[in-house]
């Protein structure tokens, strides 16, 4: 905005008056809003045992050092499953999703009416329940145990997978597209020799992200009984063998940076 001064000087203003108003207008609602959410949280939070945190931590430190490495025996094959259960988990996500992406994305799809709206609603449905809750509804339903897990992984991966490669398939060269068509070629040959050649190097690359972060949720299934070392570590909290605990976590640890490294390199060598 530019105003006339009195001395008939030019002066530039980033914001009108009204602007300028209606900004700090909106950060005094934030600062109220913050300390109305602050109030509800410590009216509702004991704080005397978050000042006493520091010293039950450092008691806890002390009882969980040094981590009892003989207990790594019985870790083999709890580790093993979890594995099993992030692995098996992506590789069925990713059969589904592959078809629940093709008829999800505009270019692809059927029908932009009927069928695309119902593909989003189950990409929608998947990612908006956390894999822990699904293994909560699966253990009800199928019984507790690795399938439990399997099963968790895989429906909560099925929408996170769909999205990335309904919007990698949205964003291909149509133009390739056009030069398979123009020689006649059938709906699935073009989408077997337009389509799929341009989205395999994103379809590897959300393949092997998606399968470290299962890795990481694999890992916590066995508190609410799906299998894997998760069952490890709720058995040794509920007794509280703390050097066990130490333990479970460092192989987690060392199981999740094993996994980061893998998917780094697979990563590396598609791109």
């Amino acid at each position: 905005m530019v105003t006339l001064q009195k001395e008939g000087v030019m002066s530039w203003r980033r914001r009108t008056t009204g602007r300028a108003l209606l900004g700090w207008f909106g950060w005094l609602m934030g600062v109220a809003l913050f300390m109305y959410c602050w109030q509800q949280i410590s009216a509702s939070t004991t704080w005397f045992f978050v000042w006493d945190a520091p010293r039950v931590a450092e008691d806890i430190w002390s009882r969980a050092t040094p981590p009892r490495w003989e207990y790594i025996a019985k870790l083999g094959r709890p580790i093993w499953d979890t594995l099993n259960i992030a692995t098996l988990g992506t590789l069925i996500a990713l059969c589904f999703a592959v078809p629940v992406a093709f008829l999800a994305a505009r270019n692809t799809t059927p029908s932009a009416l009927f069928i695309r709206p119902i593909a989003l609603l189950i990409i929608v449905s998947s990612r908006s329940i956390n894999s822990l809750i699904w293994a909560l509804l699966l253990i009800a339903i199928i019984g507790p145990g690795v399938f439990a897990g399997i099963a968790a992984i895989a429906i909560r991966s099925i929408g996170f997978c769909a999205k990335l490669l309904y919007e990698a398939i949205e964003e291909i060269d149509e133009t390739q597209v056009e030069a398979i068509v123009a020689t006649g070629a059938s709906r699935w040959q073009v989408m077997a020799y337009g389509i799929v050649p341009q989205i395999m190097p994103a379809f590897a690359g959300i393949a092997v992200f998606r399968w470290d972060i299962n890795i990481r949720e694999s890992t916590v299934l066995g508190l609410v009984g799906a299998g894997g070392i998760g069952l490890q570590l709720s058995a040794s909290l509920n007794v509280l063998a703390w050097p066990q605990v130490s333990l479970i976590l460092l192989v987690i640890l060392a199981a999740v940076v094993l996994g980061e490294w893998v998917s780094a390199k697979i990563r590396g060598a598609i791109i």
